[in-house]
Protein backbone atom coordinates (compact mmCIF):
# COMPACT_ATOMS: atom_id res chain seq x y z
CA UNK A 1 0.00 0.00 0.00
CA UNK A 2 2.56 2.43 0.60
CA UNK A 3 4.71 1.33 -2.38
CA UNK A 4 1.84 2.17 -4.25
CA UNK A 5 1.39 5.75 -3.21
CA UNK A 6 4.60 6.37 -3.39
CA UNK A 7 4.53 5.78 -7.55
CA UNK A 8 1.57 7.76 -7.81
CA UNK A 9 3.22 10.55 -5.76
CA UNK A 10 6.85 10.26 -8.13
CA UNK A 11 7.94 10.93 -11.29
CA UNK A 12 10.09 10.05 -14.18
CA UNK A 13 13.37 10.73 -14.62
CA UNK A 14 13.19 11.43 -18.16
CA UNK A 15 9.85 12.79 -18.09
CA UNK A 16 11.08 15.58 -15.45
CA UNK A 17 9.07 19.25 -17.16
CA UNK A 18 12.65 20.92 -16.34
CA UNK A 19 14.71 18.71 -18.72
CA UNK A 20 11.79 18.76 -21.51
CA UNK A 21 12.80 21.37 -24.56
CA UNK A 22 11.26 24.58 -24.82
CA UNK A 23 11.56 24.70 -28.57
CA UNK A 24 8.84 25.21 -30.63
CA UNK A 25 8.73 22.74 -33.22
CA UNK A 26 9.36 25.03 -36.45
CA UNK A 27 12.90 26.38 -34.81
CA UNK A 28 14.40 22.91 -34.59
CA UNK A 29 13.38 22.05 -37.66
CA UNK A 30 15.14 25.36 -39.06
CA UNK A 31 18.51 24.25 -36.72
CA UNK A 32 18.31 20.97 -38.78
CA UNK A 33 18.07 22.88 -42.19
CA UNK A 34 21.02 24.82 -41.58
CA UNK A 35 22.97 22.22 -40.45
CA UNK A 36 22.69 20.40 -43.26
CA UNK A 37 23.14 23.29 -45.56
CA UNK A 38 26.57 23.93 -43.86
CA UNK A 39 27.53 20.37 -44.22
CA UNK A 40 26.28 20.61 -48.10
CA UNK A 41 28.48 23.82 -48.88
CA UNK A 42 31.24 21.87 -47.79
CA UNK A 43 30.86 19.23 -49.48
CA UNK A 44 30.28 20.91 -52.81
CA UNK A 45 33.43 23.21 -52.02
CA UNK A 46 35.49 20.34 -51.68
CA UNK A 47 34.41 19.06 -54.86
CA UNK A 48 35.30 21.81 -56.28
CA UNK A 49 38.93 22.27 -55.42
CA UNK A 50 39.57 18.86 -55.30
CA UNK A 51 37.64 17.84 -58.68
CA UNK A 52 36.69 20.49 -60.73
CA UNK A 53 39.37 23.03 -59.87
CA UNK A 54 42.36 21.73 -58.41
CA UNK A 55 44.96 24.18 -59.57
CA UNK A 56 45.36 25.77 -56.03
CA UNK A 57 45.68 23.09 -54.00
CA UNK A 58 48.02 21.32 -56.60
CA UNK A 59 50.33 24.50 -56.98
CA UNK A 60 50.53 24.53 -52.74
CA UNK A 61 51.89 21.03 -52.90
CA UNK A 62 53.80 21.66 -55.75
CA UNK A 63 55.74 24.48 -54.04
CA UNK A 64 56.68 22.25 -50.97
CA UNK A 65 57.82 19.54 -52.84
CA UNK A 66 58.30 20.08 -56.98
CA UNK A 67 61.54 21.92 -58.23
CA UNK A 68 62.86 22.92 -61.53
CA UNK A 69 67.32 21.83 -61.80
CA UNK A 70 68.74 24.25 -64.43
CA UNK A 71 70.47 21.88 -66.93
CA UNK A 72 73.40 23.93 -67.95
CA UNK A 73 74.25 24.31 -71.63
CA UNK A 74 77.34 23.73 -73.45
CA UNK A 75 79.16 27.06 -74.44
CA UNK A 76 80.17 26.43 -78.08
CA UNK A 77 83.31 25.93 -78.72
CA UNK A 78 85.81 28.75 -80.69
CA UNK A 79 88.39 27.36 -83.47
CA UNK A 80 91.04 28.45 -85.91
CA UNK A 81 90.27 28.18 -89.20
CA UNK A 82 91.76 24.41 -89.56
CA UNK A 83 89.65 23.27 -86.39
CA UNK A 84 92.68 24.02 -83.64
CA UNK A 85 90.60 24.04 -80.42
CA UNK A 86 90.77 28.37 -78.85
CA UNK A 87 88.64 28.00 -76.69
CA UNK A 88 86.59 25.53 -75.03
CA UNK A 89 83.86 24.47 -72.05
CA UNK A 90 85.16 21.64 -69.47
CA UNK A 91 82.63 20.19 -67.29
CA UNK A 92 83.12 21.27 -63.78
CA UNK A 93 80.72 21.67 -60.36
CA UNK A 94 79.40 24.26 -57.89
CA UNK A 95 78.59 23.90 -54.12
CA UNK A 96 75.66 25.58 -52.54
CA UNK A 97 73.73 25.61 -49.48
CA UNK A 98 70.83 25.84 -47.68
CA UNK A 99 71.86 28.20 -45.11
CA UNK A 100 69.49 27.05 -42.39
CA UNK A 101 70.12 23.47 -43.17
CA UNK A 102 73.81 23.76 -43.50
CA UNK A 103 74.19 24.89 -39.95
CA UNK A 104 73.75 22.03 -38.15
CA UNK A 105 77.34 21.18 -39.22
CA UNK A 106 79.76 20.42 -36.81
CA UNK A 107 82.74 22.00 -36.39
CA UNK A 108 85.16 19.45 -37.62
CA UNK A 109 83.07 18.66 -40.90
CA UNK A 110 83.14 22.89 -41.47
CA UNK A 111 87.33 22.48 -41.07
CA UNK A 112 86.76 19.34 -43.69
CA UNK A 113 84.83 21.17 -46.23
CA UNK A 114 86.72 24.72 -46.13
CA UNK A 115 90.06 22.41 -46.75
CA UNK A 116 88.65 20.71 -49.59
CA UNK A 117 86.93 23.98 -51.52
CA UNK A 118 90.35 25.89 -50.38
CA UNK A 119 88.08 28.27 -48.81
CA UNK A 120 89.18 30.28 -45.08
CA UNK A 121 86.78 28.89 -42.23
CA UNK A 122 85.59 32.42 -42.05
CA UNK A 123 84.83 33.04 -45.65
CA UNK A 124 82.13 29.66 -45.22
CA UNK A 125 81.15 30.74 -42.07
CA UNK A 126 79.96 34.43 -43.43
CA UNK A 127 78.00 32.51 -46.01
CA UNK A 128 76.09 29.93 -44.29
CA UNK A 129 75.27 32.61 -41.98
CA UNK A 130 73.26 34.12 -44.84
CA UNK A 131 69.16 34.28 -44.38
CA UNK A 132 68.91 33.08 -47.88
CA UNK A 133 67.73 29.50 -48.95
CA UNK A 134 70.24 29.28 -51.38
CA UNK A 135 74.45 30.42 -51.45
CA UNK A 136 77.03 29.12 -53.79
CA UNK A 137 79.42 28.29 -51.32
CA UNK A 138 82.03 27.62 -54.82
CA UNK A 139 81.89 27.69 -57.99
CA UNK A 140 84.07 26.10 -60.90
CA UNK A 141 84.91 23.13 -58.69
CA UNK A 142 86.63 20.11 -60.22
CA UNK A 143 84.63 16.87 -60.08
CA UNK A 144 86.54 15.09 -58.44
CA UNK A 145 86.54 17.55 -55.64
CA UNK A 146 83.16 17.99 -55.64
CA UNK A 147 82.32 14.25 -55.73
CA UNK A 148 84.56 14.48 -52.54
CA UNK A 149 82.46 16.56 -50.98
CA UNK A 150 79.30 14.85 -51.49
CA UNK A 151 80.87 11.95 -50.22
CA UNK A 152 80.77 13.68 -46.69
CA UNK A 153 76.96 14.00 -46.94
CA UNK A 154 77.13 16.74 -44.69
CA UNK A 155 73.39 18.38 -44.29
CA UNK A 156 72.60 21.14 -46.66
CA UNK A 157 75.42 21.31 -48.98
CA UNK A 158 74.54 19.80 -52.19
CA UNK A 159 76.22 20.19 -55.88
CA UNK A 160 75.11 21.40 -59.34
CA UNK A 161 76.83 20.76 -62.65
CA UNK A 162 78.49 23.69 -64.68
CA UNK A 163 81.10 24.55 -67.23
CA UNK A 164 84.27 26.48 -66.89
CA UNK A 165 85.96 27.99 -69.72
CA UNK A 166 89.71 26.53 -71.14
CA UNK A 167 91.65 28.33 -73.66
CA UNK A 168 94.67 26.10 -75.47
CA UNK A 169 96.27 28.45 -76.52
CA UNK A 170 96.63 30.75 -73.84
CA UNK A 171 98.44 33.90 -74.15
CA UNK A 172 98.79 34.05 -77.93
CA UNK A 173 95.35 34.67 -78.79
CA UNK A 174 94.21 36.39 -75.66
CA UNK A 175 93.42 39.48 -76.96
CA UNK A 176 91.26 37.74 -80.15
CA UNK A 177 89.32 35.05 -78.50
CA UNK A 178 89.09 37.02 -75.22
CA UNK A 179 87.06 35.26 -71.70
CA UNK A 180 84.48 34.55 -70.15
CA UNK A 181 83.17 35.45 -66.26
CA UNK A 182 82.37 32.58 -63.72
CA UNK A 183 78.86 32.83 -65.11
CA UNK A 184 80.01 31.62 -68.58
CA UNK A 185 79.26 34.99 -70.04
CA UNK A 186 81.77 36.66 -72.49
CA UNK A 187 83.68 39.54 -71.34
CA UNK A 188 86.47 40.46 -73.89
CA UNK A 189 87.25 39.46 -77.52
CA UNK A 190 84.87 36.95 -79.33
CA UNK A 191 83.72 35.93 -76.72
CA UNK A 192 82.27 38.83 -76.03
CA UNK A 193 81.44 39.58 -79.48
CA UNK A 194 79.75 36.30 -80.38
CA UNK A 195 78.25 36.27 -76.32
CA UNK A 196 74.50 35.49 -78.28
CA UNK A 197 75.67 32.89 -80.39
CA UNK A 198 77.94 31.00 -78.51
CA UNK A 199 76.19 31.10 -75.22
CA UNK A 200 73.19 28.24 -76.24
CA UNK A 201 70.25 27.98 -74.25
CA UNK A 202 70.22 26.33 -70.34
CA UNK A 203 67.60 23.35 -70.09
CA UNK A 204 65.32 22.03 -67.51
CA UNK A 205 64.39 18.89 -65.36
CA UNK A 206 61.65 18.80 -62.55
CA UNK A 207 62.31 16.57 -59.51
CA UNK A 208 61.05 15.98 -56.16
CA UNK A 209 62.54 17.38 -53.06
CA UNK A 210 61.98 16.64 -49.63
CA UNK A 211 62.30 19.51 -46.61
CA UNK A 212 66.37 19.23 -46.55
CA UNK A 213 66.51 19.75 -50.84
CA UNK A 214 67.34 15.92 -51.17
CA UNK A 215 66.09 14.36 -54.45
CA UNK A 216 63.23 11.78 -53.86
CA UNK A 217 62.13 11.18 -57.32
CA UNK A 218 63.36 12.81 -61.04
CA UNK A 219 60.13 13.88 -62.63
CA UNK A 220 61.46 13.90 -66.12
CA UNK A 221 63.18 17.00 -68.78
CA UNK A 222 60.40 20.07 -69.09
CA UNK A 223 63.01 21.72 -71.56
CA UNK A 224 66.15 19.76 -73.17
CA UNK A 225 69.36 22.10 -72.92
CA UNK A 226 70.42 23.30 -76.50
CA UNK A 227 74.20 23.87 -76.89
CA UNK A 228 75.67 27.11 -78.02
CA UNK A 229 76.96 27.44 -81.92
CA UNK A 230 80.40 27.03 -82.52
CA UNK A 231 82.40 29.75 -83.89
CA UNK A 232 85.30 29.60 -86.53
CA UNK A 233 87.50 31.94 -86.75
CA UNK A 234 89.98 33.61 -89.93
CA UNK A 235 92.98 32.94 -87.79
CA UNK A 236 95.53 30.29 -88.43
CA UNK A 237 97.09 29.03 -85.41
CA UNK A 238 100.74 28.55 -87.11
CA UNK A 239 100.61 32.16 -88.32
CA UNK A 240 98.93 33.59 -85.33
CA UNK A 241 101.87 31.71 -83.44
CA UNK A 242 104.79 33.50 -85.87
CA UNK A 243 103.31 36.77 -85.79
CA UNK A 244 102.95 36.42 -81.72
CA UNK A 245 106.45 35.28 -81.01
CA UNK A 246 108.31 37.53 -83.18
CA UNK A 247 106.30 40.37 -81.92
CA UNK A 248 107.07 39.65 -78.45
CA UNK A 249 111.06 38.95 -78.96
CA UNK A 250 111.12 42.53 -80.72
CA UNK A 251 108.86 44.54 -78.12
CA UNK A 252 111.95 43.12 -75.62
CA UNK A 253 115.03 43.68 -77.65
CA UNK A 254 114.23 47.35 -78.39
CA UNK A 255 112.56 47.67 -74.74
CA UNK A 256 109.21 49.25 -75.96
CA UNK A 257 106.14 49.69 -74.18
CA UNK A 258 103.85 47.86 -76.21
CA UNK A 259 103.67 46.80 -79.43
CA UNK A 260 100.67 44.93 -82.99
CA UNK A 261 100.82 42.84 -85.33
CA UNK A 262 97.82 42.13 -88.06
CA UNK A 263 97.72 39.70 -91.00
CA UNK A 264 95.48 40.13 -93.53
CA UNK A 265 94.55 37.69 -96.44
CA UNK A 266 93.76 39.92 -99.59
CA UNK A 267 91.51 37.76 -101.39
CA UNK A 268 89.30 37.63 -98.65
CA UNK A 269 89.81 40.28 -96.25
CA UNK A 270 90.39 37.46 -93.14
CA UNK A 271 92.49 37.82 -90.50
CA UNK A 272 95.05 35.40 -90.35
CA UNK A 273 96.54 36.61 -87.27
CA UNK A 274 96.10 39.18 -84.51
CA UNK A 275 98.50 39.66 -82.10
CA UNK A 276 99.35 42.03 -79.03
CA UNK A 277 102.01 42.49 -76.83
CA UNK A 278 101.70 43.21 -73.66
CA UNK A 279 99.23 40.15 -73.60
CA UNK A 280 97.71 38.13 -70.69
CA UNK A 281 96.58 34.47 -69.73
CA UNK A 282 92.80 33.82 -70.33
CA UNK A 283 93.08 30.90 -68.47
CA UNK A 284 94.38 32.96 -65.03
CA UNK A 285 93.47 36.26 -64.81
CA UNK A 286 93.95 36.81 -60.79
CA UNK A 287 96.46 39.97 -61.66
CA UNK A 288 95.60 41.78 -64.70
CA UNK A 289 96.25 45.42 -65.64
CA UNK A 290 94.78 47.33 -68.41
CA UNK A 291 97.68 47.53 -70.14
CA UNK A 292 97.47 43.61 -70.70
CA UNK A 293 93.93 43.85 -71.78
CA UNK A 294 94.07 46.45 -74.37
CA UNK A 295 93.71 45.00 -77.98
CA UNK A 296 96.10 47.85 -79.08
CA UNK A 297 95.78 46.36 -83.05
CA UNK A 298 91.93 47.38 -82.81
CA UNK A 299 91.14 49.90 -79.83
CA UNK A 300 94.02 51.89 -80.14
CA UNK A 301 94.94 54.64 -82.57
CA UNK A 302 98.03 56.59 -83.38
CA UNK A 303 99.49 58.90 -86.13
CA UNK A 304 100.24 56.81 -89.12
CA UNK A 305 103.43 58.82 -90.41
CA UNK A 306 104.57 58.07 -93.70
CA UNK A 307 102.66 54.89 -93.80
CA UNK A 308 99.95 57.36 -95.27
CA UNK A 309 101.95 58.79 -98.19
CA UNK A 310 101.69 55.88 -100.58
CA UNK A 311 98.06 56.78 -100.53
CA UNK A 312 98.73 60.40 -101.20
CA UNK A 313 100.34 59.80 -104.08
CA UNK A 314 97.70 57.21 -105.21
CA UNK A 315 95.42 60.09 -105.41
CA UNK A 316 97.72 62.22 -107.37
CA UNK A 317 97.80 59.46 -109.95
CA UNK A 318 94.50 59.05 -109.87
CA UNK A 319 93.98 62.39 -110.86
CA UNK A 320 96.15 62.58 -113.28
CA UNK A 321 98.23 65.22 -112.01
CA UNK A 322 101.19 63.55 -112.27
CA UNK A 323 102.62 59.95 -113.18
CA UNK A 324 104.81 57.39 -112.06
CA UNK A 325 107.86 59.19 -113.49
CA UNK A 326 106.93 62.84 -112.82
CA UNK A 327 109.81 64.82 -111.47
CA UNK A 328 109.37 66.04 -107.67
CA UNK A 329 111.98 69.62 -107.04
CA UNK A 330 112.60 68.38 -102.94
CA UNK A 331 115.30 70.59 -102.43
CA UNK A 332 116.68 72.00 -100.46
CA UNK A 333 115.16 69.09 -97.85
CA UNK A 334 112.83 71.68 -96.62
CA UNK A 335 109.64 73.89 -97.58
CA UNK A 336 107.08 76.12 -95.46
CA UNK A 337 103.85 76.46 -95.72
CA UNK A 338 102.23 79.10 -93.79
CA UNK A 339 104.11 79.86 -90.65
CA UNK A 340 105.62 75.86 -91.06
CA UNK A 341 108.69 74.24 -92.00
CA UNK A 342 108.34 70.34 -93.14
CA UNK A 343 111.28 68.89 -93.60
CA UNK A 344 112.85 66.00 -94.80
CA UNK A 345 114.92 63.72 -92.35
CA UNK A 346 117.52 63.70 -95.37
CA UNK A 347 117.84 66.68 -97.75
CA UNK A 348 117.22 65.58 -101.68
CA UNK A 349 117.33 67.25 -104.84
CA UNK A 350 114.72 66.37 -107.36
CA UNK A 351 112.80 62.76 -107.11
CA UNK A 352 110.56 60.80 -109.71
CA UNK A 353 106.95 60.12 -108.16
CA UNK A 354 108.49 56.77 -107.24
CA UNK A 355 111.34 57.82 -105.26
CA UNK A 356 109.41 60.04 -103.45
CA UNK A 357 107.97 56.91 -101.69
CA UNK A 358 111.19 55.33 -102.04
CA UNK A 359 113.05 58.08 -99.58
CA UNK A 360 110.16 58.86 -97.65
CA UNK A 361 110.36 62.39 -98.77
CA UNK A 362 107.97 64.58 -96.53
CA UNK A 363 108.72 67.35 -98.92
CA UNK A 364 107.96 65.78 -102.15
CA UNK A 365 104.58 64.64 -100.80
CA UNK A 366 103.72 67.82 -99.61
CA UNK A 367 103.76 69.09 -102.74
CA UNK A 368 101.93 66.60 -104.11
CA UNK A 369 99.21 66.81 -101.79
CA UNK A 370 99.08 70.84 -101.76
CA UNK A 371 98.55 69.99 -105.84
CA UNK A 372 95.06 68.82 -105.36
CA UNK A 373 91.37 69.92 -103.10
CA UNK A 374 90.93 69.14 -99.69
CA UNK A 375 87.85 67.48 -100.51
CA UNK A 376 89.79 65.20 -102.50
CA UNK A 377 92.03 63.92 -99.82
CA UNK A 378 89.35 63.88 -97.05
CA UNK A 379 86.70 61.77 -99.47
CA UNK A 380 89.35 59.39 -100.35
CA UNK A 381 90.24 58.56 -96.22
CA UNK A 382 87.03 58.16 -95.81
CA UNK A 383 86.50 55.57 -98.98
CA UNK A 384 89.50 53.40 -96.94
CA UNK A 385 87.72 53.79 -93.85
CA UNK A 386 89.24 56.13 -91.98
CA UNK A 387 87.46 58.08 -89.65
CA UNK A 388 85.18 54.76 -89.64
CA UNK A 389 84.24 51.85 -87.37
CA UNK A 390 86.09 49.22 -89.25
CA UNK A 391 82.73 46.83 -88.26
CA UNK A 392 84.56 43.86 -87.35
CA UNK A 393 81.67 43.15 -84.61
CA UNK A 394 84.88 43.46 -82.35
CA UNK A 395 84.21 45.27 -78.79
CA UNK A 396 85.87 48.43 -78.61
CA UNK A 397 86.83 49.06 -82.37
CA UNK A 398 87.27 52.21 -82.60
CA UNK A 399 86.87 55.32 -85.16
CA UNK A 400 90.00 57.08 -85.37
CA UNK A 401 90.43 60.86 -85.72
CA UNK A 402 89.59 62.53 -89.46
CA UNK A 403 88.65 65.91 -89.25
CA UNK A 404 85.95 67.58 -91.78
CA UNK A 405 88.17 68.61 -95.30
CA UNK A 406 86.19 71.95 -94.39
CA UNK A 407 88.57 72.88 -91.38
CA UNK A 408 91.55 71.88 -92.95
CA UNK A 409 94.42 74.75 -93.40
CA UNK A 410 97.12 74.27 -95.83
CA UNK A 411 99.36 73.02 -93.11
CA UNK A 412 96.70 70.29 -91.92
CA UNK A 413 96.29 69.06 -95.13
CA UNK A 414 100.02 68.82 -96.01
CA UNK A 415 101.02 67.26 -92.61
CA UNK A 416 97.70 64.81 -93.36
CA UNK A 417 99.66 63.75 -96.68
CA UNK A 418 102.65 62.06 -94.62
CA UNK A 419 100.49 60.65 -91.69
CA UNK A 420 100.20 63.45 -88.82
CA UNK A 421 97.43 65.44 -87.94
CA UNK A 422 95.11 61.85 -88.85
CA UNK A 423 94.92 58.92 -86.31
CA UNK A 424 94.28 55.27 -87.58
CA UNK A 425 93.98 52.03 -85.82
CA UNK A 426 96.27 49.19 -86.99
CA UNK A 427 93.14 47.30 -88.55
CA UNK A 428 92.12 50.87 -90.31
CA UNK A 429 95.61 50.97 -91.81
CA UNK A 430 95.94 46.89 -92.48
CA UNK A 431 93.11 46.96 -94.53
CA UNK A 432 93.43 50.23 -95.97
CA UNK A 433 96.59 48.83 -98.01
CA UNK A 434 94.98 45.44 -99.22
CA UNK A 435 93.31 48.30 -102.00
CA UNK A 436 97.06 48.27 -103.71
CA UNK A 437 97.05 44.08 -103.24
CA UNK A 438 93.51 44.08 -104.82
CA UNK A 439 93.75 46.35 -107.43
CA UNK A 440 92.10 49.02 -106.61
CA UNK A 441 89.07 47.85 -104.62
CA UNK A 442 88.56 47.62 -100.66
CA UNK A 443 86.95 44.51 -99.06
CA UNK A 444 85.60 44.52 -95.55
CA UNK A 445 88.09 42.40 -93.11
CA UNK A 446 86.68 39.57 -91.42
CA UNK A 447 87.07 37.73 -87.95
CA UNK A 448 85.34 34.75 -89.37
CA UNK A 449 86.87 32.66 -91.80
CA UNK A 450 85.30 33.13 -95.90
CA UNK A 451 85.14 29.82 -97.69
CA UNK A 452 85.15 31.59 -101.11
CA UNK A 453 87.19 34.68 -102.37
CA UNK A 454 85.53 37.78 -102.35
CA UNK A 455 85.78 38.89 -106.37
CA UNK A 456 84.37 42.34 -105.86
CA UNK A 457 84.63 45.57 -103.19
CA UNK A 458 84.12 48.93 -103.25
CA UNK A 459 86.63 50.56 -106.29
CA UNK A 460 88.99 53.50 -104.51
CA UNK A 461 91.60 53.21 -106.98
CA UNK A 462 92.40 52.20 -110.70
CA UNK A 463 93.87 49.08 -111.04
CA UNK A 464 96.59 51.10 -113.31
CA UNK A 465 97.01 53.16 -110.26
CA UNK A 466 97.22 50.62 -107.61
CA UNK A 467 99.75 48.47 -109.49
CA UNK A 468 101.98 51.62 -110.21
CA UNK A 469 102.18 52.17 -105.95
CA UNK A 470 102.90 48.42 -105.47
CA UNK A 471 105.81 48.69 -107.56
CA UNK A 472 106.68 51.86 -105.45
CA UNK A 473 106.47 50.14 -102.52
CA UNK A 474 108.56 46.92 -103.46
CA UNK A 475 111.46 50.29 -104.31
CA UNK A 476 111.15 50.55 -100.45
CA UNK A 477 112.26 47.42 -99.29
CA UNK A 478 115.18 47.34 -101.78
CA UNK A 479 118.27 49.29 -101.89
CA UNK A 480 118.38 53.16 -101.71
CA UNK A 481 115.40 52.08 -100.04
CA UNK A 482 114.22 52.85 -96.41
CA UNK A 483 113.53 49.42 -95.46
CA UNK A 484 116.08 47.01 -96.73
CA UNK A 485 115.76 45.01 -93.61
CA UNK A 486 111.96 44.60 -94.73
CA UNK A 487 112.96 42.34 -97.82
CA UNK A 488 112.15 38.42 -97.63
CA UNK A 489 114.45 36.20 -99.43
CA UNK A 490 112.79 34.11 -102.31
CA UNK A 491 109.72 36.57 -102.73
CA UNK A 492 108.88 39.73 -104.07
CA UNK A 493 107.78 42.05 -101.47
CA UNK A 494 107.07 45.78 -100.99
CA UNK A 495 105.71 48.35 -98.24
CA UNK A 496 106.19 51.10 -96.72
CA UNK A 497 107.67 52.54 -93.37
CA UNK A 498 106.32 55.08 -90.58
CA UNK A 499 107.68 57.12 -87.85
CA UNK A 500 105.54 59.05 -86.04
CA UNK A 501 106.43 61.35 -82.87
CA UNK A 502 103.80 60.35 -80.17
CA UNK A 503 101.16 63.35 -79.16
CA UNK A 504 100.76 63.25 -75.48
CA UNK A 505 98.01 66.08 -74.17
CA UNK A 506 98.38 68.00 -77.45
CA UNK A 507 102.48 68.05 -77.52
CA UNK A 508 104.55 65.73 -79.54
CA UNK A 509 106.79 63.72 -77.22
CA UNK A 510 110.39 62.47 -77.71
CA UNK A 511 108.89 59.07 -78.14
CA UNK A 512 108.13 57.57 -81.30
CA UNK A 513 105.73 54.77 -83.00
CA UNK A 514 107.66 53.11 -85.45
CA UNK A 515 105.47 51.05 -87.87
CA UNK A 516 105.54 48.84 -91.31
CA UNK A 517 102.85 47.73 -93.50
CA UNK A 518 103.66 45.35 -96.74
CA UNK A 519 102.20 43.45 -99.35
CA UNK A 520 103.34 39.79 -100.48
CA UNK A 521 104.40 38.66 -103.04
CA UNK A 522 104.20 41.85 -105.21
CA UNK A 523 103.68 39.53 -108.68
CA UNK A 524 100.41 38.19 -106.94
CA UNK A 525 99.57 39.54 -103.37
CA UNK A 526 98.25 37.33 -101.04
CA UNK A 527 98.91 39.11 -97.49
CA UNK A 528 99.07 42.20 -96.29
CA UNK A 529 101.25 42.29 -93.04
CA UNK A 530 100.82 45.61 -90.64
CA UNK A 531 103.28 45.99 -87.84
CA UNK A 532 103.51 48.73 -84.83
CA UNK A 533 106.03 49.20 -82.33
CA UNK A 534 105.10 51.73 -79.48
CA UNK A 535 107.98 53.35 -77.66
CA UNK A 536 110.84 51.53 -79.00
CA UNK A 537 113.60 53.24 -76.31
CA UNK A 538 116.59 51.90 -77.74
CA UNK A 539 118.96 53.56 -80.30
CA UNK A 540 117.20 52.63 -83.19
CA UNK A 541 113.40 53.73 -83.66
CA UNK A 542 112.89 53.84 -87.49
CA UNK A 543 109.48 52.01 -88.97
CA UNK A 544 112.57 50.67 -91.31
CA UNK A 545 114.98 49.43 -88.53
CA UNK A 546 112.43 48.36 -85.55
CA UNK A 547 109.34 47.08 -87.42
CA UNK A 548 110.77 46.28 -91.10
CA UNK A 549 112.72 42.73 -90.08
CA UNK A 550 109.28 41.91 -87.75
CA UNK A 551 107.13 41.86 -91.34
CA UNK A 552 110.21 39.91 -93.07
CA UNK A 553 110.47 36.98 -90.86
CA UNK A 554 106.25 36.91 -90.26
CA UNK A 555 105.53 37.00 -94.12
CA UNK A 556 108.75 34.56 -94.78
CA UNK A 557 107.27 32.00 -92.08
CA UNK A 558 103.28 33.18 -93.07
CA UNK A 559 103.72 32.69 -96.99
CA UNK A 560 105.46 29.08 -96.49
CA UNK A 561 102.44 27.77 -94.09
CA UNK A 562 100.18 29.11 -97.06
CA UNK A 563 101.82 27.08 -99.67
CA UNK A 564 102.47 30.52 -101.92
CA UNK A 565 105.20 29.45 -104.52
CA UNK A 566 108.39 31.73 -104.68
CA UNK A 567 108.77 34.23 -107.22
CA UNK A 568 112.44 35.65 -106.88
CA UNK A 569 115.59 33.98 -107.06
CA UNK A 570 116.45 33.22 -103.37
CA UNK A 571 120.52 34.26 -104.08
CA UNK A 572 119.24 38.05 -105.62
CA UNK A 573 116.45 38.92 -102.46
CA UNK A 574 119.38 37.38 -100.16
CA UNK A 575 121.61 39.35 -101.65
CA UNK A 576 119.32 42.42 -101.24
CA UNK A 577 118.93 41.59 -97.85
CA UNK A 578 122.44 41.49 -97.04
CA UNK A 579 123.04 45.52 -98.43
CA UNK A 580 120.24 46.14 -96.29
CA UNK A 581 122.20 45.92 -93.27
CA UNK A 582 124.95 47.12 -94.27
Amino acid sequence: MVVRRRQQRGHRYTESPILQLALQGWRSRMVGLLLMAAFFALLMRAFYLQVINNDFLQEKGDSRYLRDIEISASRGKVTDRHGDMLAVSTPMRSIWAIPADARAMSGEQKRQLSEMLDLKPRELDSRLASEKTFVFVKRQVPPQTAEQVVALKLPGIHQEKEYRRYYPAGDMTAHLVGFTGVDDKGLEGVELAFQQSLLGRAGARTVIRDRRGNIIEDVGATRPPRDGNDIVLAIDSKIQYLAYSHLKASVSEHKAKGGGIIVLDTRTGELLALANWPTYNPNNRERLSGEQLRNRAVTDTFEPGSTLKPFTVALALEKGKYRYDSLVDCAPGRITVGKAVISDSHPHGTLTVAQVIQKSSNVGTTKIALSMPPQSMWEMFDDLGFGKVPQLGFPGEVTGRLRPWKNWKPIEQATMSYGHGISVSLIQLARAYSVFARDGDLVPASLLRIDQPVTRGVSVFSAQTAREVRAMLELVVGPGGTAPKAAVPGYRVGGKTGTAHKLERGVYANKYIASFVGIAPISDPRLVVAVMIDEPSGAAYYGGQIAGPIFSRVTAGALRTLGVAPDAPMQVAASTEAKGRL
